[in-house]
């Protein structure tokens, strides 16, 4: 079973995130550049909690609050589920599936390693099946 970590390796070390004492404009200008659909949020070095697309639009645009006065704090997740470098991928993904989440940081202890996406899964899933079926064809072929 592969682990998360290798997931992470794709993504280059980098850990976006925002502080919790940013406004949640920013943080959705941030979500914007990076293309993202969540931010972990980090106090100093530590995970706090995640700010998603859907912490904005149930917690902020549904109720009619501006994103500029708002800070990230106020609406955030704060019980953060994660998981450890050495996750397998499928179980990542049960994860997700039951929790209804798409994003999971990784953390080693209290260090935070970087997060996980739902498409990332979905992309690693895809090319395991392709060099699968690539497999299978020259197997058959020969």
């Amino acid at each position: 079973m592969k682990p998360v970590s290798l997931l992470l390796k794709k993504h280059d070390g980098t850990l976006w995130h925002v502080r919790p004492d940013d406004s949640v404009f920013a943080a959705l200008q941030l979500l914007a550049q990076y293309e993202a659909g969540a931010l972990m949020v980090m106090d100093g070095g530590r995970l706090v909690g995640v700010f998603s697309e859907r912490d904005y639009t149930r917690k902020v645009a549904l109720q009619g609050r501006n994103s500029k006065e708002t800070q990230v704090a106020e609406i955030m997740s704060r019980e953060v589920l994660t998981v450890r470098p050495r996750t397998g991928v499928r179980e990542a993904m049960r994860l997700m599936s039951a929790r209804r989440i798409r994003h999971l940081p990784v953390l080693e202890g209290a260090t935070v390693l970087g997060m996980i996406s739902i498409r990332d899964l979905l992309d690693d899933i895809i090319e395991e099946q392709d060099a699968s079926i690539a497999q299978l064809e020259t197997y058959i072929q020969t």
